[in-house]
């Protein structure tokens, strides 16, 4: 598997919190990065999940299997 696998979620962070955007990879536990664009957030997203697969075979751990994609609506 691979980062591209996985859907990612970006979305806009209060500016009480710092502003820019939160990309969180649902599947993988804990992977999450952010970015002061979408689509830095995106690409920082991706290396995190790298990180997190490499960690996870490293580690013998079990790597989810991909979903396909949903869309999903937040409030």
């Amino acid at each position: 598997m691979k980062a591209h696998d996985y859907q990612v979620d970006v979305m806009p962070l209060a500016a009480e919190l710092g502003g820019g955007y939160v990309a969180e990879v649902p599947e993988l536990p804990g992977c999450m990065s952010d970015g002061e664009t979408p689509e830095e957030a995106l690409a920082n997203a991706y290396d995190a999940a790298e990180a997190w697969l490499s960690t996870a075979r490293e580690l013998g751990r079990e790597i989810p299997v991909p979903q396909p994609f949903q869309q999903r609506r937040y409030a």
